[in-house]
């Protein structure tokens, strides 16, 4: 199983996933010519993909979807909710590239992916847990709060990307109006660096896990923040950074190191 952020940031966000026969992205949230290149830059082909799975409609996840699946005649997976709100940004598909997920789960060759309910101001957001044998890597991001759905999704996974947004007062006391700094600390906006850490506290098990921090904000964080605070955090926790986990920032203009299991 192969798991690589393709690129991850509030300005465009997408995460490949792989197995010996499937080939996935979860979002695909800039254009099509920079995902095709980060592909092609970890050593894919844009043509094999099976399928893009949507999180939600904003235009930094779904930026790329409409492109890459008219040129590679791509499904597009996502519910009906988020369809509903992303079908004019993504411009006209064939309907047999048309993917209604109506239950929690759906398997593309020998990958299985699962949804659960995130908490962000969308139509019907969700993060995504994908399987292959005993290996389980997942998606989560734009999490308003860490919920109890949320961190039971995620608690054995062997690789995640977990939002790591924003640090609390550079976000207060920088240049964003107050309605948009509302939204982003409220319950249906971004998880901060802080948060990010307790949770990630929250999750761990006798498992070793991969965790890239992703989403951050270019505006209201710093990677080297980011990467401290939530350090410290599982610091304090008697979490070891390097035995219990492997952490590192998701790269917000670049392909990530891939984890190979």
């Amino acid at each position: 199983m192969r798991f690589c952020p393709l690129y991850s940031g509030s300005s465009g966000n997408s995460i490949f996933i792989a197995s010996e026969s499937s080939k996935i992205l979860i979002d695909a949230g800039l254009s099509g010519k920079h995902i095709e290149k980060a592909i092609k830059d970890i050593g894919e082909e844009p043509q094999y993909i099976d399928g893009i799975f949507v999180t939600h409609e904003h235009i930094d996840h779904v930026k790329g979807v409409g492109v890459l699946s008219r040129k590679y005649d791509i499904p597009i997976y996502s519910n009906s909710l988020t369809w509903k709100a992303m079908s004019k940004k993504i411009g006209k598909i064939k309907e047999h590239n048309i993917k209604i997920i109506d239950k929690e789960s759906v398997s593309i060759k020998d990958l299985d992916i699962l949804n659960f309910q995130i908490s962000h101001d969308a139509a019907d957001p969700k993060g995504y847990v994908v399987y292959n044998d005993n290996k389980k890597v997942c998606v989560a991001t734009d999490l308003g709060h860490f919920s109890e759905e949320v961190k039971e999704s995620i608690r054995d996974c062997d690789a995640i990307l977990i939002e790591s947004n924003h640090d609390v007062e550079m976000l207060k006391f920088g240049p964003y109006p107050y309605n948009l700094k509302r939204r982003i600390l409220s319950g249906v906006g971004h998880l901060s660096n802080e948060d990010c850490g307790k949770a990630i506290v929250d999750i761990m098990s006798d498992k070793r896990k991969v965790v890239f921090l992703g989403h951050l904000s270019k505006t209201n964080n710093y990677p080297e923040l980011a990467y401290q605070t939530v350090a410290n955090i599982l610091q304090e926790n008697g979490i070891k950074i390097g035995k219990d986990i492997e952490l590192s920032i998701a790269q917000r203009d670049k392909p990530s190191s891939c984890v190979n299991f």
